[in-house]
This record gives C-alpha cells, structure tokens and sequence, in this order.
C-alpha cells in the first residue's frame, strides 16, 4: 500500500479515481435494495403488473370497484337506466358518448322496460354489458301496466272496435259511393290509408261507376274487391261545353292535352254533343271515351 506514494502523480489520481467510483456504486446498491424493501416496484402501463391490477376487483357492502382497460377507476352498483344521471353513468365506466345516446334516448320518450332493454344502448359492448346486467334495476313505475296488474285483468278482452273495427265477412257488401271512412275500414284488407285514398279518389272522380276503378289507387288489395259494390247512376257529371281549362284537367280522366282539345274544339266547332265528336282527336282513344261516358254531360 505505501508503494502508492511512490508512484507518479498522474498514476496516483487513477487510482484514488477508481476507488471512489467504486465506493460510490457499493453505496447507491446498498440503498436501492433497502429501498425495494419498503416501497412497491412501479411499472408503467401496460405490464404485467398493471394488467393484474386492472382484473382485481374489491367487494364492499353495496359497491363494486375495478379498473378498466384504460386503467380509469370505475365502480359497479344498482342503478336505473330510466333515471340515472350522467356523473352515476360515468362512474359506471361508460363512455361520455355513451351517456349522451342514453341522454338522446330518454330526451325521445325512450323507456327501458326490463334490463334486458339495456343492452340496446348504441355502443354498448358485450362486455359492458354482462358487467352491468347485474346492477340494473328498473323502476316498477316504467313497467308496462298490463304486466304489472296481470293478476287483476281478469276481465274478457274486448276488441276495441274505434281502432280496429270488425270486418265484414264473405258475402257482406258496402256502397263504395257512399260509405265513410269508418265503413270502409270495415272491409277485410282495407285501413285507414287505403280508406282515405278511396274517398279522395271518389271525390276527384265523382264517384265509382265500377269497383275495378280501385285498382286505379296505387297498391291497391284485389282481395278486397268482392265487397265493394259501385252504382253508376251516383257519379257526377261534368258539363264540357262549360268547364273552363283548368276544371277541366283536375279530373282523373281528362289530362291537360285532352282538356285543352275539348277548349279549341268549342272555340273552332261550337258546343260538343257526342263523346263521338272527340273520338276523333288523338288525345281521346276509345278506351278513354269509355271511361268518360259516366263523367260527361253536354
């Protein structure tokens, strides 16, 4: 050891160098291992040892508290989807998208009836939620009324006859040219729409001379003709030596090129006397003279 101080004095600051390097490295592993002892190992996100503590799950008396994916603390507990408020919902682990669409659902007289409604939350995964089935409880007051007061519906079910009136049967006619609305639904195949489009159609018509003219409303049931009588005699007439253009042409039958011809053909030739007399125009082909000789009067 005393050859130390014989040596040169570059050689000497070496050594004294490398000494205090190493008492410096036995110092610091000695503290990091005491340290180990007493504080636990920090992993970033993402390991092992956070994928641990993202499955653990603490149970207490009426909560149940876990970590998701992301590491977020979320907690579990019984919550109605009906009246829960959006801090409830996120403390859930549902996402700030999620809590609008419930917002959204509600907002638009949206009820979730059973739990099992839940599940058609926009978004909601699988997971999400066989993890919160659960917890949902639903109010008695959203539970559908004839559920809910089965057991004292002991009455017979009567048909609501206003809504869904009972229809005739095979054999049974009504009046196409004067039945209303509510008659009309009456005839199997036939609802408020088709009941309504009968009568506007009568109306532009002037009534039906033969039930096949329904045929003329788009879509319209050929099951449901047999129950339809039509009279000829009830349809309304239209003077064409007086009509102008533009009455002319409102109806189903006369377009605005025929209505125009039976304007000139006044004009050059005088009043009309026959339906023979247009027969002669290109815009009135027989079939149409057919048609018009329960509308037309001279």
């Amino acid at each position: 050891m005393s050859d130390i101080f014989y040596m040169q004095r570059n050689d000497r600051r070496t050594i004294l160098a490398v000494a205090a390097v190493l008492v410096m490295a036995i110092g610091t592993a000695i503290y990091v291992g005491s340290d180990n002892k007493t504080t636990p190992e920090k992993t970033p996100p993402g390991t092992a040892t956070t994928r641990k503590r993202t499955n653990e799950k603490t149970v207490g008396s009426a909560e149940t508290t876990y970590y998701d994916a992301g590491g977020r603390k979320t907690e579990l507990f019984t919550f109605d989807p009906n009246t829960a408020d959006s801090t409830q919902l996120l403390r859930l682990g549902l996402a700030p998208w999620q809590v609008r669409n419930i917002y959204k659902y509600r907002a638009k007289g949206g009820i979730y009836r059973r739990p099992a409604d839940f599940a058609r939350l926009y978004g909601l995964t699988k997971g999400q939620y066989e993890r919160l089935l659960p917890y949902i409880r639903i109010s008695d007051d959203y539970r559908p009324a004839a559920e809910a007061y089965a057991a004292e519906l002991h009455e017979p079910y009567e048909r609501d006859t206003l809504r869904y009136p009972l229809k005739i049967k095979p054999g049974e006619h009504i009046a196409l040219n004067s039945a209303d609305t509510a008659l009309l639904k009456r005839v199997p195949g036939i609802g408020s729409g088709f009941a309504r489009a009968i009568v506007r159609y009568r109306e532009r018509l002037g009534g039906f001379y033969k039930v096949e003219q329904l045929l003329e409303i788009d879509n319209f049931p050929q099951s449901a003709l047999p129950y339809f009588t039509a009279d000829a005699s009830h349809c309304r007439k239209l003077n064409v030596n007086k009509l102008t253009l533009a009455k002319l042409r409102r109806h189903p039958y006369i377009g605005f090129y025929q209505a125009k011809t039976i304007v000139d053909h006044r004009r050059l030739h005088g009043p009309i006397h026959s339906l023979d007399e247009l027969s002669l125009y290109k815009d009135f082909p027989p079939e149409t003279i057919e048609k018009l000789r329960n509308y037309v009067e001279f």
